[in-house]
């Protein structure tokens, strides 16, 4: 039996080690320029851009072709999707479901809404890996992935939000605060797969403690915690001695967040997925 992992490029995965996976990228467009959030993407670059761009930018979701094109031949695919709530991904990776398994009788697409993005997925997707390498069965791992995402959760820091407003993600009186004296914007992806405000935090000082007062408060006790940044690894560092103080053997991971994430998080931003007891 082949087995299968295909997210959405705003999990920020591009390779796993020991099942097969395959990335479909989301686009960019930056006036007349698209940015294809694949390996090749130079993210540096397209945060520079944005930083200076007046203008409106705009991201576009794959299509069902674009996640068909990469089940390849695999007998069993997991889907990861970005949340529905603000993306048609998730809605593709199903059209796409539907086709595969129409072509290929016999052949199963489970395709999971994560209600999230970025760190968050990266924690379902490293989770899929481990079940597949463990010998579970498709049916298994369809039900114990669905368990194991009601007890994972994102929390975030944004130092701007011109972009989720200027795509209507957030309200643009709320987006007009962040950044003055020093206003950071924490929050959560909701259970309903939406971004909902938290905190208004002065500093990043103050953002990383209303952070970690809301992993404890959805439930966090020293799980898994992977860390992702745009363009701001001092915070990110800073971020993951805050919690090892609390949990010391606490499994913290930290990377870079890719296009997408990028994109909305801009830059200073920080995404944080965690695992709750």
């Amino acid at each position: 039996m082949q087995y299968k992992i295909v997210a959405d490029s705003s999990s920020d995965v591009r390779r796993l080690e020991h099942v097969d996976f395959a990335s479909a990228p989301l686009k960019i467009t930056v006036g007349d320029t698209t940015y294809v959030d694949d390996n090749d993407l130079n993210v540096g670059e397209l945060t520079q851009t944005l930083r200076t761009f007046k203008g409106r930018s705009i991201t576009a979701c794959p299509s069902p072709e674009d996640w068909l094109e990469r089940f390849g031949d695999a007998d069993r695919v997991f889907c990861v999707a970005i949340t529905s709530t603000l993306s048609g991904s998730c809605n593709a990776a199903r059209l796409a479901a539907r086709d595969y398994e129409n072509a290929h009788p016999g052949r199963k697409v489970f395709v999971i809404d994560t209600l999230s993005t970025g760190p968050e997925m990266a924690l379902i997707i490293e989770k899929l890996e481990e079940m597949i390498c463990e010998g579970c069965d498709y049916e298994t791992i369809c039900h114990d992935i669905m368990a194991y995402l009601k007890k994972t959760k994102l929390t975030f820091m944004l130092q701007s939000v011109r972009n989720l407003a200027n795509n209507g993600r957030v309200n643009s009186a709320v987006a007009a605060l962040v950044g003055l004296l020093g206003i950071r914007i924490v929050g959560i992806a909701s259970d309903h797969g939406d971004l909902q405000q938290m905190a208004k935090s002065r500093g990043d000082k103050r953002a990383m403690a209303d952070m970690i007062k809301i992993m404890k408060d959805l439930g966090y006790k020293g799980g898994k915690v992977l860390i992702h940044h745009c363009e701001n690894l001092p915070a990110a560092e800073a971020f993951k001695q805050k919690l090892l103080e609390i949990n010391p053997l606490a499994k913290i991971t930290i990377d870079t967040a890719g296009g997408l994430c990028s994109f909305y998080a801009e830059d200073g931003g920080m995404l944080v997925g965690f695992e709750t007891a």
